[in-house]
């Protein structure tokens, strides 16, 4: 069987047949579990001849058939399961605790002969709500029991409550009485099913050398593996987006490589892989972000997607170069959104530690690089795989990671234009500057999506100043934490980003909002002397204030941010900081330090007038407010320092920011409330109308922000504000009129 594909028209048309014939050619039923001496029937027909041609093969020569194919075809051969399970023991110290805490837990709430539908209690008389369903139902904590099964000794009584709990739910799926799509918890929902199929392959592969797992067992639970499939197959052949199909369809193709004996299972292989080709086409954004815009849907993705491709190369099955490549930038990206420390920021709805400020993406850059062996990936990757992903990697792969070869990242400042990401970065040492910028809207499926629209985070000296808090579903707060109080974002009045926020049909806790502002980028360039971002989005124009941000990074000194609130009426615009600050010298100036004495100041530029601090679940933010206004903006340094003595004098007026002097040009300005700030031969000014230095002289058409930098007899000029700049200068040679876009820069001959 091989996969080979000429572009995505071949995925169209593939589908619409498909979908035309409503998959009606497969064989396997998938409301019935096949009976276990009925199995050889459903055999290819080759298979069946290399099995003395007998239709009725006995269930001992199936289930020894199939046990060899499991060692060839698996990721690992399961014969060599003791000793990789004394490797492990080794690797991963804590895993016996966490394997016994999980599976403990699951045997202590659930029946073997558990019920799959709602309402039913845990085994101590609490009902069972929809989020515990759904996990049941992924059965994620059975793998913890196949794994407490053998650290204890190999209790038969653990192998049996797996054998049992298989069979409820076919018990169930004979009787109709398991939770369907339209109860919002399906059981057989792709994303759950897709999940079980997963844990259970794996559960199968560790049991495959029991002999209390006989040759019945093996086979029903190919039989139930074969049914999943079979409806997986009948109920996917429309493209749906999201990682929930995804997750249903990698399963597809796992089932259809491992089983790819039984009739049908090359229809499976081909929805399944013309699927996921279809989801990274259309779901992996041409700058290589998943498209939910997270870092945990980002390397969840990654796994569906290593899963299939791991086996397919096992079993020497072809995989396009297309799907080769958009596999690669998944990896890449990580590499890219990843902090000088290694970790990557918190983005919308990551979820693995809730209020965690990082996340860790180690371990999907080990997968990264045993698969391409790609040195930048080996700067991130680990000795030893992640602890889940020590079962599915060959034992040559785990030898790569003996030596890995690494090599520092080449690129700084990065750019994903269709996600919305636009990352500064000093650069690759521990105490290194870098901020990632937030300003994009997924037009499909943003429901992963947070109220942080032009939101900042930042990390320097190896500390994240400015941060972001992971989140989980269950949670009260979930919707809180969702919205915009908790990110480093701009607000007027009482109006939060997030409008209209609902939680999901099945009670898991999940919700989205309804409404959330478009994003607009204006500008953005990167050179050796700044950083500039410049954004808008509509959020506020329903109490009819427009709204805009200039983020501007002094490199590698500090960030100046620039809200911009316009409106006919009075309003309250605020500033919402993430961290625990002191307010000694507020409100124009807080301070927050960490554990090694580094810290970070939120100076003001123009005087603001309160700073108000809150919080919960230990966490808090300082909200800076500008009260009856209507047109304000803030100018706001963001100022790490990494000793106490390097910090900002908020008493001095002539305030010295590494070299930069405030409000202190060499040239005369004029402007109405017009800032500087001026380093040697730089200087960065916002609302000016004309500067002159000497013979030269800038005029604007209206009030300008810019930059400017006089080296070698040229002149550098950079508008940092957000609309076409008209100017006319003279004192240079190309003297004139002219138009600068916001965020690009014209240089210019001084006259001798």
């Amino acid at each position: 069987m091989s996969f080979k594909m000429n572009g995505l028209k071949h995925v169209a048309l593939a589908l619409c047949i498909i979908g035309f014939q409503k998959l009606t050619a497969q064989t396997i039923p998938s409301t019935q579990i096949i009976e276990t001496n009925k199995l050889g029937s459903f055999l290819k027909t080759e298979v069946q001849q290399s099995l003395e041609g007998d239709a009725s093969v006995t269930k001992a020569g199936l289930a020894n058939y199939f046990r060899e194919k499991f060692s060839e075809r698996y990721f690992y051969n399961w014969k060599d399961f003791n000793n990789r399970f004394e490797t492990y023991k080794s690797i991963y110290k804590n895993a016996e605790s966490a394997h016994t805490e999980r599976a403990l837990d699951h045997l202590s709430k659930f029946e073997a002969t558990t019920k799959w539908k709602l309402p039913f209690n845990y085994k101590n008389g609490v009902p069972v709500n929809a989020y515990a369903l759904r996990h049941l139902a992924r059965q994620h904590k059975m793998v913890d029991i196949a794994f407490y099964y053998n650290y204890q000794n190999k209790n038969k009584a653990h192998l049996d409550y797996f054998k049992n709990q298989l069979k409820s739910l076919n018990t169930a799926l004979e009787a109709n009485s398991f939770e369907t799509i339209e109860d919002g918890n399906g059981i057989y929902e792709s994303f759950r099913s897709g999940y079980r199929i997963l844990n259970w392959l794996e559960i199968h592969t560790i049991f495959l050398g029991e002999t209390s797992y006989s040759d019945g067992d093996q086979l029903l639970t190919i039989a139930t593996l074969l049914q999943h499939g079979a409806h997986l197959y009948e109920t996917n052949a429309e493209f749906v987006p999201g990682n929930h199909q995804t997750r249903g369809m990698s399963a597809l193709a796992m089932l259809s490589i491992l089983f790819r004996d039984f009739k049908g299972t090359d229809k499976w292989y081909e929805l399944a892989m013309n699927q996921l080709e279809a989801h990274l086409d259309k779901e992996i954004n041409d700058d290589g972000f998943q498209f939910e815009r997270t870092v945990h849907y980002h390397m969840s993705d990654i796994d569906n997607y290593y899963y299939v491709y791991q086996l397919a190369k096992n079993s020497d099955l072809k995989v396009s170069s297309f799907w080769e490549n958009k596999l690669k930038s998944l990896f890449t990206t990580l590499t890219k959104v990843a902090y000088p420390d290694k970790s990557a920021p918190v983005l919308s709805d990551d979820t693995n530690e809730p209020w965690a400020e990082k996340n860790d993406i180690s371990g999907a850059l080990t997968l990264g690089y045993l698969l391409f062996e790609d040195p930048e990936m080996g700067y991130f990757a680990n000795k030893h795989v992640e602890q889940k992903m020590f079962w599915y990697v060959s034992d040559s792969q785990l030898e790569m990671l003996n030596n890995i070869e690494s090599k520092v990242p080449n690129f700084k400042s990065v750019v994903f234009p269709k996600t919305g990401y636009y990352i500064m970065r000093e650069g690759w040492e521990a105490k290194d500057n870098m901020m990632v910028i937030s300003n994009g809207l997924d037009k499909d499926k943003p429901d992963h999506q947070h109220g942080d629209m032009l939101g900042i985070q930042a990390m320097a000296n190896g500390q994240v100043i400015l941060p972001n808090y992971q989140v989980r579903y269950s949670l009260k707060d979930y919707g809180f934490f969702k919205n915009s109080m908790v990110k480093n974002v701009a607000l007027v009045d009482e109006e939060l980003q997030g409008k209209a926020y609902t939680s999901n049909q099945g009670g898991s806790g999940f919700g989205k909002f309804k409404e959330l502002p478009q994003p607009k980028t204006i500008g953005w360039n990167s050179d050796e002397n700044l950083d500039v971002y410049i954004g808008s989005h509509n959020g506020f124009e329903n109490i009819g204030v427009t709204y805009s941000r200039q983020v501007i990074y002094l490199k590698d000194d500090f960030w100046i941010i620039k809200d911009n609130f316009n409106s006919d009426k009075p309003h309250t615009y605020k500033q919402v900081w993430q961290g625990h600050y002191s307010l000694e010298a507020a409100p124009n100036l807080l301070r927050s330090t960490f554990n090694d004495g580094s810290g970070s100041d939120i100076y003001q530029l123009k005087t603001i007038d309160a700073v108000e601090v809150s919080g919960t679940r230990g966490k808090e933010w300082a909200v800076a407010s500008k009260n009856s206004e209507t047109n304000f903006s803030f100018i706001t340094v963001i100022f790490p320092f990494d000793t106490f003595d390097a910090a900002i004098d908020g008493v001095n007026t002539n305030t010295d920011l590494k070299g930069w002097q405030v409000s202190n040009p060499k040239w005369e300005v004029n402007g109405n409330m017009s800032t500087s700030l001026t380093k040697e031969n730089r200087s960065v000014f916002f609302s000016v109308n004309s500067l002159a230095l000497n013979k030269l002289k800038l005029s604007f058409s209206e009030e300008a922000d810019v930059f400017v930098e006089i080296k070698n007899n040229r002149l550098k000029i950079q508008s940092l504000g957000t609309k076409p700049l008209q100017m006319e200068i003279s004192g240079v040679k190309e003297k004139g009129k002219t138009t600068l876009e916001p965020g690009n820069q014209l240089i210019f001959n001084l006259k001798h």
